[in-house]
């Protein structure tokens, strides 16, 4: 198996981490964590493991992981978020990685796990990954959905097993990150001098909630299904509204 650098951001992750840092034993020869001085029990936490705990102040996802990455002193890095966790058939893949090519990267399906169900649907699973990669040919783009980019072609390895996502624990979580992402995403609309017109405001939110519910099977996750399904849809139509409101304030 190669020498992997597991990189975590984190930010008042108390109720996860310690999951998060479990699953990465045997995996991981060197755990990096990078705070923004969280005002919970993340840090205690962390110094029960065997990890380099560093804060350092917020700067966004992108600018906070490549900082992160900076710090690896392995040339591969296993990138993880503190609500994610390394299942073990996923592990067992990743003992089988031999080869230390820089031009090679590896992917992995992530499952959600919300509010205690899984859900198999809703264009939320298969959540293709590539989380184990080069350090030096890759850095972090994007602030609000970060990517990752390559500065020399690579081919993508698929490894078997899932990466369990913790992602919200209530509803009205859910509902809280949709207020605060839709904020974003409204002004990435208006940086990218996107027209926003009524159609939009009114239509997309009604075609999400039928892509995600019918023609991606959210329906057949139930409950939460439909939840995650509405949810998200309230969440476009909050997105145009915020940013139809933008607009008129320029």
């Amino acid at each position: 198996m190669i020498k992997l650098s597991a990189i975590i951001i984190t930010l008042n992750e108390e109720k996860n981490i310690e999951r998060c840092l479990n699953s990465l034993k045997n995996i991981a020869d060197e755990i990096i964590v990078l705070d923004s001085f969280s005002k919970d029990n993340t840090k205690e936490i962390c110094k029960k493991f065997n990890v380099k705990f560093i804060q350092r102040k917020w700067e966004g996802y992108s600018k906070t992981k490549n900082f992160a990455n900076s710090l690896a002193t392995n040339n591969f890095i296993l990138s993880i978020d503190a609500d994610e966790e390394i299942s073990e058939e996923l592990k067992s893949s990743i003992f089988l990685i031999s080869e230390e090519n820089s031009s090679i990267v590896y992917s992995f399906n992530r499952l959600t796990n919300y509010c205690g169900k899984w859900i198999k649907h809703c264009g939320w699973y298969p959540d293709k990954k590539i989380r184990i990669f080069y350090k030096k040919n890759t850095i972090w783009k994007g602030e609000i959905h970060e990517e990752l980019q390559f500065k020399n072609p690579v081919t993508e390895i698929h490894l078997a097993g899932n990466c369990n996502h913790y992602s919200y624990y209530s509803i009205a979580e859910h509902y809280k990150q949709a207020e605060k992402y839709s904020t974003l995403l409204a002004k990435e609309l208006i940086n990218e001098n996107e027209k926003i017109f009524l159609y939009k405001l009114i239509i997309s939110p009604i075609l999400r909630f039928i892509r995600d519910y019918f023609f991606r099977l959210g329906f057949m996750d139930g409950y939460y299904g439909f939840t995650i399904c509405k949810i998200s849809a309230y969440a476009t139509y909050l997105k145009y509204k915020k940013a139809k409101l933008l607009l008129i304030k320029q």
